[in-house]
């Protein structure tokens, strides 16, 4: 079961993070159009506290193709992550984007908001590498950082039906990971506010060992939970 865990703003969490077995440790990166993006030179700090085998997903909120490729290709993180809303950023948007950054993978956001949701999904076959499943608020310019759980049912379709790994996210914390995991059966799962400090931005190091915990020891009991 793969764990992702966002928003990591320092390198001393980076380090943190790697202590406690987090496969993918997400780094906000941008030039300021969003709050809490880290400049790619401060990202690159922070990514160098990474130890593996944990690795760098580095998560744009931006639109802009040719600046993610830029800020990617100096990064070279592990995994890029986009996030912005799918009608700014498309399959072919992405698509350019993968072949601009051979041996990095790409996850793709995807609102899960909807009988739509799937076909939405299934246009990212055979594009992207990964899909996170996330809740989504309507005229957002990205998609997710909500703290709430949306359609754990829709999300499972989903997995059953893309052939694209599906990571979990929306809302998960130490207290619901393994039932969702028990109804998803998703490839991974991710946290963001619910491994947060409350009312901060800084990672709750004991909430994020806990929900290490809970979702790897979830891992062994999904096949029983698979129909």
């Amino acid at each position: 079961m793969l764990v992702q865990i966002y928003e990591v703003t320092t390198p001393k969490e980076a380090r943190a993070l790697s202590e406690l077995g987090v496969d993918d440790i997400g780094i906000l990166v941008g030039d300021g159009a969003f709050p809490r993006e880290q400049p790619w030179t401060r990202a690159a700090q922070i990514a160098a506290a990474v130890a593996p085998p944990s690795r760098v997903s580095a998560l744009f909120l931006s639109a802009d193709a040719g600046a993610i490729i830029a800020w990617a290709a100096a990064l070279a993180p592990a995994c890029v992550h986009l996030g912005a809303a799918l009608e700014l950023l498309g399959p072919a948007d992405c698509g350019r984007i993968r072949a601009s950054l051979p041996g990095i993978r790409l996850m793709r956001s995807i609102p899960v908001t909807g009988e739509a949701a799937l076909e939405r999904a299934r246009a990212y076959a055979g594009v992207v590498d990964f899909l996170l499943l996330d809740s989504h608020r309507e005229g957002d310019k990205q998609i997710g950082a909500l703290g709430i759980a949306h359609d754990w049912d829709l999300s499972r379709r989903i997995v059953r039906s893309v052939s694209v790994p599906s990571i979990l996210a929306g809302g998960l914390g130490p207290e619901n990971v393994v039932a969702a995991i028990a109804r998803v059966a998703p490839a991974g799962v991710d946290s963001k506010t619910n491994t947060d400090i409350p009312a901060t931005h800084r990672k709750d190091v004991a909430r994020v060992r806990a929900f290490v915990a809970a979702a790897k020891g979830a891992a062994p009991a999904l096949s029983g939970a698979v129909s």
